[in-house]
């Protein structure tokens, strides 16, 4: 496709200077996966908190507020199920972004898990895709400024494309 058929970003959405940056915890017990996510959102322009554990982890929510949680489903001290019942008993309000290296049957039953007690979650399968994680912080900083989400590939409105193929 020539480069000149591309859509602009178009220049009435807020720059990454005007966007908010949420708040993450990042809910990992494997190093280099807590570094990735951490790397990622911090290239974003987000603040982020890690907890390696089950325990750290319901620490961490109870001592601060999140706009968003990223969140293993096997732990070494439990399962990412014990979060996600903490997070409902605290009435958490944010997003929580399941990244696992389970099958989508487990990632499924977390999902409706979370739905049951009133949390929104989406899914990320492990290995990570870091764009895909990109664009599902982006969204949901633009949802928390009310915003309405446009997904993004390397400064081109996607959502433009696809509404041309859809013609």
């Amino acid at each position: 496709m020539p480069r000149s058929s591309l859509s602009p970003i178009p220049s009435n959405l807020p720059d990454v200077a005007e966007r908010r940056a949420l708040q993450l915890l990042v809910v990992d017990d494997d190093a280099t996966q807590r570094s990735l996510i951490t790397v990622a959102a911090r290239q974003a322009g987000h603040e982020v908190a890690v907890a390696p554990s089950v325990a750290e982890a319901i620490e961490k929510l109870r001592a601060a507020r999140f706009d968003c949680v990223t969140l293993d489903l096997v732990l070494e001290d439990g399962d990412g199920i014990d979060v996600l019942r903490e997070m409902a008993a605290a009435k958490f309000s944010g997003s929580v972004i399941v990244i696992s290296g389970m099958d989508g049957k487990r990632r499924s039953a977390a999902r409706n898990f979370a739905r049951s007690v009133g949390i929104e979650l989406q899914s990320l399968p492990k290995p990570l895709d870091l764009a895909a994680l990109r664009i599902s912080l982006a969204n949901l900083g633009k949802t928390a400024m009310g915003l309405p989400t446009i997904h993004t590939w390397g400064g081109v409105a996607t959502d433009a494309i696809v509404e041309r193929h859809r013609a």
